[in-house]
């Protein structure tokens, strides 16, 4: 299901969360050399991710489950 990026928390680990409008989240590291993120480091980079579409892997596996009931 498609959500958009609505604003960026952190864990209790200090990891940045992007806040999703379907009401789930979505982990967004920045851990080199596995994770290159480095825009999630700034306040800037996060912004520009406001409102960015992805697909929601919590709404997409609800609607699979949905689907065989």
């Amino acid at each position: 299901m498609k959500t958009k990026i609505t604003g960026f928390h952190q864990d209790e680990y200090k990891q940045w969360v992007a806040d999703l409008s379907c009401g789930h989240s979505r982990h967004f590291r920045h851990d080199p050399p596995f994770q290159l993120r480095e825009w999630v480091t700034s306040p800037q980079g996060r912004n520009t991710y406001i409102g960015f579409e992805l697909d929601c892997k919590t709404c997409g596996s609800n609607e699979i489950l949905n689907a065989n009931n």
